[in-house]
């Protein structure tokens, strides 16, 4: 055996020496192996304190498609989140746009039976109000919302001890709106002129409870 063929063969043994070490050292990878695992997440009043939204993979877009991230709306938005993970600001705003029309189109009719639910108790009582002074002049409201031009989430706030929440929302709303008299004669607007009519509406909810449905608990403009 030359000595070319003895040095080939040293060489080898070193090397089978140097990969039998480091498989004791490293172990193995055997097929595909999925991602670390990722850290543990912030307790939930740290993840509020600090403004994070609570969903995985970075902001929730549910929150940060209407209003800045980190803003006070955003954080008791996520508040809000992390008590009740099924509440969609989305959804919400869907919902405060069909309780708009339904609550203005049943104030003109002076509806307050089918309203109640909706009003908490000192917003049902100013409307009430205002549907019997109407009554008790024998005048009527025609009324009709032709579409919502704007909708806007303006505020949110969360009380974390009480788990009340309150979000004001924006609207824009073309509508027709005329008052008339026992005599069919036009008070106040105009039956065939649509005109712009803004409010700021604030909505409010026990998060976590077992009802789903929101109070309109102010009005403003």
């Amino acid at each position: 055996m030359n000595n070319s063929i003895i040095q080939l063969l040293v060489l080898a043994g070193v090397a089978v020496f140097l990969i039998l070490k480091l498989r004791s050292v490293l172990g193995t990878r055997d097929g595909f192996e999925g991602p670390a695992a990722p850290p543990p997440p912030l307790p939930a009043d740290r993840a509020a304190r600090a403004g994070f939204e609570v969903i995985e993979g970075g902001p929730d877009r549910d929150i940060t498609d209407q209003v800045a991230a980190g803003s006070p709306a955003a954080q008791a938005l996520t508040a809000m989140k992390l008590v009740e993970p099924s509440f969609s600001v989305a959804g919400f705003l869907q919902g405060a746009r069909g309780a708009y029309e339904m609550i203005l189109e049943g104030f003109a009719k002076g509806d307050m039976a089918a309203l109640r639910p909706y009003l908490s108790p000192e917003v049902a009582q100013s409307f009430a109000g205002v549907v019997d002074d109407r009554q008790a002049k024998g005048l009527r409201v025609d009324s009709q919302v032709l579409g919502i031009r704007e909708l806007a989430l303006e505020t949110a706030e969360f009380n974390r001890d009480t788990q009340e929440a309150e979000v004001t929302v924006r609207f824009v709303a073309e509508l027709i709106s005329a008052t008339l008299d026992a005599n069919g004669q036009v008070v106040e607007g105009d039956p065939k002129r649509p005109r712009k009519q803004k409010d700021l509406w604030t909505f409010a909810r026990k998060m976590g409870s077992a009802d789903p449905n929101w109070q309109l608990v102010a009005t403003g403009a």
